[in-house]
């Protein structure tokens, strides 16, 4: 499988149509005024698309991925926490202490850690998968933040931690990150991918002050001068981190599985537009999780063609807002198995 294109297009098979027809078929024939359900009929007819069968299992055994790294852009600036702040949290993940821990715990799902290149070096730990491409990517206003041999690497580690998710029994993945100064990598490449301008898509990331934040969009416009290929895999390695790569090569692997994988913010939105760029038929097994407050999400989002399944003003990152989207999405898909259709009701 090539992570930079054809073949790895090739070996995505778009959604089942006829599926997602019998599905629409179904909610429409249920005990209720049609539409009713609002959005919750979408994501059942999308279930079934992505499953290839009416009515779609429910999606059990809900795990997210959190890819974890840190970016040279930092030294520029963007951030008001260093690096170092990374590790510190990647520690806190896997304690078990972070809201990612307390809103998986509360929705039943695992979390899987994985260090896709944090610099601050990460104590061993049972539940951290140790996949460091480099200890953070380089200044992208120096250069590419990755190599295109790095970035494949990083993309690699993505689908290999998201197949071996879905080989242990998960029916739905979210996806997330944790990596201080990410949301400028994030920022940038919704405006690569989107042709969104650099003053549209920057937020204040993790409450950065208004000289940060202004910073933050000089950085991004930088950058998108510095680097004018929008050669989808370029885009990627010039202005992305490890982790977008990360969440990018898990979103690849969920489609291959045809399980549905749950988008979290802007980080995962803008890994979820490479993905897209690079692999189109990705496109359909993506839910987008929650609507971030970060304003790059909505343009990634609409590019995308997704509307959030929940918006809560969130904007924390770490696969919190994916997580909390998981029990409307199996509850979408209960319903097709659980309600009664309006035959019976009527008959």
């Amino acid at each position: 499988m090539s992570v930079n294109g054809q073949n790895g297009l090739t070996s995505v098979a778009p959604v089942d149509a006829a599926a997602a027809a019998l599905a629409r078929e179904a909610v429409d024939a249920l005990a209720k005024p049609p539409g009713s359900l609002g959005r919750m009929e979408d994501l059942a007819v999308q279930l079934a698309g992505i499953a290839g069968v009416c009515p779609p299992p429910v999606p059990h055994d809900p795990v997210a991925l959190v890819f974890a790294a840190d970016h040279g852009v930092v030294a520029r600036g963007v951030s008001r926490w260093p690096r170092e702040v990374t590790a510190a949290m990647v520690a806190q993940l896997l304690a078990g202490r972070a809201a990612c821990n307390a809103i998986a715990r509360t929705v039943g799902a695992r979390v899987v850690v994985t260090d896709v290149g944090v610099a601050t070096p990460v104590a061993p730990h049972p539940d951290l998968v140790s996949r460091a491409v480099a200890p953070g990517t380089a200044d992208m206003l120096q250069g590419p933040a990755m190599t295109a041999h790095e970035m494949a690497r990083a993309v690699q580690v993505g689908v290999d931690v998201a197949r071996a998710a879905v080989e242990a029994g998960a029916g739905v993945v979210c996806v997330g990150d944790m990596g201080i100064g990410n949301t400028t990598a994030a920022a940038a490449l919704v405006a690569a991918y989107t042709g969104a301008g650099a003053a549209d898509v920057v937020g204040r990331g993790a409450a950065s002050d208004d000289a940060t934040v202004e910073r933050k969009r000089d950085v991004v416009a930088q950058s998108l001068r510095r680097h004018p290929s929008r050669d989808p895999g370029a885009v990627l390695a010039n202005l992305g981190g490890f982790e977008h790569a990360g969440m990018a090569g898990a979103v690849l692997a969920c489609a291959l599985a045809r399980v549905p994988v749950v988008l979290d913010g802007v980080n995962a939105d803008a890994a979820a537009l490479a993905a897209a760029a690079m692999w189109p038929a990705t496109r359909g097994y993506m839910i987008a999780g929650h609507r971030s407050r970060e304003p790059g999400a909505a343009a990634a989002l609409g590019h995308l063609g997704l509307d959030a399944v929940i918006d809560l003003d969130m904007r924390l990152g770490e696969g919190t807002g994916a997580l909390l989207a998981v029990p409307v999405i199996q509850a979408a898909a209960r319903v097709l198995h659980d309600m009664a259709r309006l035959d019976e009701v009527a008959g």
